[in-house]
């Protein structure tokens, strides 16, 4: 018996509105992004040219490879991060002891002579690279250098009263610099419990390039030793798994269901407060890539699906006031937002899922 073509058009009828949603709202994001990634990214080039002219170990690592920039990342669409992979860690040992939620400290190997050291000048009396200090030098170098170019201060200008090195470009887009630290070939204790057992995403090979590929200590200020005395805490890197986050995400419609998302969050989501970033997305979707760990759960008739999945994951976050950290689940990425901002959050949510929910034709309002 012949099934009627009304009762299994809408599903669709639902790929058909993702795919054109991509086409009309997504790709138009990624094009407009990009305008603005060449943009500030000319002009950073410019600036971390003088600071290296000026200091040379800190060479900039900003470069374009096959039409992306090594060490960018997009926090919203006026809001960017750019990580300056320093050289030369080889004399400190990482110290991962959980007493530092997402954070590690590098000491000074045993028996190492501080003037072996390239960054002697910025290792703490117990022997710890300081990461506050290096931040901080980095700061005044790059301040000399907005001064030195031929950029004025309407095109380019260092931002007062903050520890990390932050740009505002053209009164218009937000550019953090963060001196960093790329960790390869080994993993963090924090994360050793990764991957749960009993759940067969993601593949082994996969895991193992993860694991291979290692994460980056980033020197910023941290949101989950703020307010808490803690010595260490200047001394302290963050721990970032941005490259390994990503690479979790090839395959299927993954990175499709991510730029979805963040397109629906911008222009849906972009909140008082800034309660949903691009990030807590991200973090979601690799929980729901544990929910559902068969490849046939993340083909195009499963989007909506899975971006309804998420959207209700992130709801129960905001509610419960915790979103943990993929890799780090004792990390509340929560941590420091508005109770207000986190409850209205939910609520915009809501209204967002129960258009999606009933209303096949939503993604062409949205």
């Amino acid at each position: 018996m012949l099934v009627p073509p009304d009762m299994v058009s809408p599903q669709t009828k639902m790929v058909y509105q993702i795919n054109k949603f991509c086409t009309d709202r997504v790709q138009y994001r990624m094009v407009q992004l990009s305008k603005t990634i060449y943009e500030i990214c000319k002009i950073v080039q410019d600036i971390l040219r003088e600071v290296e002219i000026q200091e040379p170990r800190f060479i900039s690592s900003l470069a374009e490879y096959n039409g992306r920039f090594e060490g960018l990342d997009v926090i919203s669409p006026f809001e960017f991060e750019i990580v300056l992979y320093l050289n030369q860690m080889g004399v400190f040992n990482f110290v991962d002891d959980g007493t530092l939620p997402g954070c590690a400290v590098l000491k000074l190997s045993d028996g190492r002579k501080r003037s072996m050291s390239l960054w002697v000048e910025f290792i703490t009396a117990s022997g710890y690279l300081s990461a506050r200090k290096i931040r901080s030098r980095f700061q005044t170098l790059v301040a000399q250098a907005c001064d030195k170019s031929c950029y004025t201060k309407d095109i380019v200008k260092l931002m007062a009263d903050v520890s990390e090195v932050k740009l505002k470009i053209r009164d218009r887009y937000i550019v953090q610099i963060t001196p960093a630290f790329k960790c390869s070939g080994i993993w963090p204790r924090s994360a050793a419990h990764w991957p749960l057992p009993g759940i067969p995403w993601p593949h082994p090979n996969i895991m193992a390039e993860v694991k291979t590929e290692g994460f980056d200590l980033l020197s910023r200020e941290c949101a989950a030793l703020q307010g808490k005395n803690n010595a260490m805490e200047g001394d302290a890197w963050i721990m970032s798994f941005r490259e390994a986050e990503n690479r979790l995400l090839y395959g299927g419609c993954r990175k499709k269901c991510l730029s979805i998302l963040k397109t629906l969050r911008d222009r849906h989501l972009d909140l008082p407060g800034d309660p949903i970033t691009a990030y807590h997305l991200k973090t979601l979707l690799l929980y729901e890539c544990e929910k559902h760990p068969q490849e046939l759960e993340w083909d195009e008739t499963c989007l909506a699906d899975r971006i309804n999945g998420i959207f209700l994951q992130l709801i129960s976050c905001l509610q419960c006031r915790r979103c943990p950290h993929y890799f780090l689940p004792s990390l509340n990425l929560f941590k420091g937002k508005s109770p207000t901002a986190m409850e209205n959050a939910a609520k915009e949510i809501w209204k967002l899922l129960r258009e999606m929910l009933t209303n096949s034709f939503a993604f062409e309002k949205l």
